[in-house]
C-alpha cells in the first residue's frame, strides 16, 4: 500500500516504514505528524482524489533535522568584471511514515 501525499508545496510517495526528505518543519524530533493532503491512495484499488481522498490520512514521525550539502552559485558577466559567489545549504527534516489510512 502506498499513497501520494502533497507537503509543503511538494509531492511525495509515501509507504510504511519510509523515510521522506521534506523541507524543515518546525516540530521536534519524536513529534507525531498528521498528513492529510492525500492525492492518491493505492491498496487493493486506486483511489485518486479530486483534489484530495477524503477521509485518507497519513501519520508519519519526525526522526531528526538537518542541512544538505552546500551548492555554489556562482554568476558572472564575461568582459564586465562582475562576479558573485553565493553558497546556500538548505534545512530539511527525515519523517518515517508510520501509517497509511484511507
Amino acid at each position: 500500500m502506498y499513497a501520494l501525499i502533497e507537503f509543503k508545496g511538494k509531492q511525495y510517495k509515501a509507504e510504511k516504514g519510509t523515510m521522506l526528505k521534506v523541507d524543515l518543519i518546525d516540530a521536534e524530533p519524536g513529534t507525531a505528524i498528521d498528513i492529510d493532503t492525500v492525492l492518491l491512495v493505492s491498496a487493493d484499488s486506486v483511489k485518486v482524489g479530486d483534489p484530495y481522498v477524503k477521509g485518507a490520512k497519513v501519520s508519519a514521525k519526525v526522526e531528526s533535522h538537518g542541512k544538505d550539502e552546500k551548492i555554489i552559485v556562482f554568476k558572472y558577466k564575461p568582459k564586465k568584471d562582475y562576479r558573485r559567489k553565493q553558497g546556500h545549504r538548505q534545512n530539511y527534516s527525515i519523517i518515517k511514515v508510520e501509517e497509511i489510512s484511507a
